[in-house]
């Protein structure tokens, strides 16, 4: 049976991941920092509660620990930082969406890495943004109509993006992917997005159940390939 960890699986696109995997037949963990969530979306979607902050080294080896195999892991928690101008953003509110969409995506993978190491089938699943794209960024002839411009968030799903291109290279045994679950109607974005939350899972879904002829260092949509 598939072992699967899915971090900020409470609600929104991580806890329809998990409602689809368990579907599937796989043991889902739900990782979320709030116990109380945690265990209701779990009990929910006949899953596993894990506690897990991102953010915090020792929650996570605990995590590990208490996991103690795995297969998938589907990095998913993440922040948007503030919707202010430009003009106001700091250097404090880069460090707080870093924290959880780029360093806390890594602080998963390392301590998981012997894990999915020990695994006949390990898969990473790095969720994205097209907006963490920067051909979209630098072209408008590949950018969609939903793009806007957030210079926190864009640019930590774009380091996303490089930490999963560079560890897919230097972990070819475990397939490593980003997507992109597009524009969905979540609490991200007040619930304006075009597409439904299981439309946005789909890709996650899709490329949490390959096998090791799948494809790895890649960066996908329902669509297709997403332009880096």
């Amino acid at each position: 049976m598939t072992t699967t960890l899915i971090t900020g699986a409470n609600k929104s696109l991580g806890y329809e991941t998990a409602r689809q995997l368990v579907a599937l037949g796989h043991t889902v963990y739900v990782g979320a920092r709030d116990p109380e969530r945690g265990r209701r979306a779990a009990d929910e979607l006949g899953a596993r509660f894990v506690q897990l902050d991102v953010t915090d080294d020792e929650s996570v080896r605990a995590a590990a620990k208490e996991v103690g195999q795995l297969d998938v892991l589907v990095n998913n928690a993440g922040v948007s930082g503030p919707f202010v101008s430009p003009s106001e953003l700091t250097a404090d509110d880069f460090q707080a969406v870093y924290d959880v969409n780029v360093f806390g995506a890594f602080r998963v993978f390392a301590t998981f890495l012997p894990l999915l190491e020990a695994s006949e089938n390990p898969v990473v699943v790095n969720v994205s943004s097209g907006l963490g794209s920067i051909a979209m960024a630098t072209d408008p002839a590949v950018r969609e109509p939903a793009w806007i411009p957030a210079p926190i968030y864009s640019s930590s799903k774009a380091a996303l993006n490089m930490l999963t291109a560079q560890y897919a290279n230097l972990y070819p045994g475990i397939r490593i992917n980003s997507v992109d679950p597009g524009y969905t109607a979540t609490d991200f974005n007040g619930h304006r997005g075009n597409q439904t939350i299981p439309e946005g899972a789909e890709i996650i879904v899709r490329l949490a159940t390959i096998d090791q002829t799948g494809p790895t260092a890649t960066y996908q949509r329902s669509a297709g390939v997403v332009p880096w």
